[in-house]
């Protein structure tokens, strides 16, 4: 009797699981509408501190300063960490792409790439002066673009709730620092505030 009722319970289990699986829905959207279901850290949240930031950064001063400076030469910039310090999990590295879009997009500094995918190009260009292509193809050592300046960053955040209210508050800090004098050029910030709550 005890083994037929826990037949009847685990297909029973099974039979709710296909029934709520069988009602769901996918629909396609645009892939820049606002949609937030959680109220954490999303791609909207990503893009639009990304490109805020970004041209607060190329606003500055600094930029004039630097070609003044080099008879009018565009400054190079890497971008390098992006330090999740939040209280979720943040991909850091989608953040760190809409940044370098946002600076390629405005066209007004030069950018390099940046850690493992600068030394996979490195890798690549040993390759290609091993002989495996011919010596009119192979790309040279030694001329690479040097960056001028490195911005590097930190995603915060702060959570306060009650009963089943909670604010979110994220503070995103974006730091440009020269490399051959260690000098911070810009700094910027921006906060995002979200409240969620819960009503049945």
């Amino acid at each position: 009797m005890k083994k037929i009722a826990f037949i009847v319970l685990v297909l029973g289990v099974i039979l709710s699981f296909m029934s709520c699986s069988a009602n769901r829905k996918v629909v396609r959207i645009d892939s820049n509408e606002v949609v937030d279901l959680s109220g954490r850290w999303n791609d909207t949240d990503s893009r639009l501190v990304s490109s805020n930031m970004i041209q607060d950064l190329l606003s500055g001063r600094w930029i004039l300063n630097y070609e003044s400076a080099h008879g009018g030469k565009l400054p190079v910039v890497v971008v390098g960490t992006v330090l999740n310090k939040s209280h979720e999990h943040i991909d850091a590295e989608t953040f760190i792409k809409d940044i370098e879009k946002a600076i390629l997009d405005h066209g007004s500094v030069r950018l390099v790439q940046a850690g493992a995918k600068r030394e996979e190009l490195r890798a690549e260009r040993e390759d290609q002066n091993k002989g495996y292509v011919s010596l009119e193809t192979a790309k040279r050592w030694g001329r690479e673009l040097g960056a001028d300046f490195m911005l590097q960053g930190t995603i915060n955040s702060i959570v306060d709730t009650y009963k089943k209210n909670k604010v979110v508050s994220y503070q995103i800090n974006l730091e440009l620092t020269d490399l051959e004098t260690s000098e911070i050029v810009w700094m910027g910030d921006k906060k995002i505030k979200k409240t969620v709550s819960d009503r049945f």
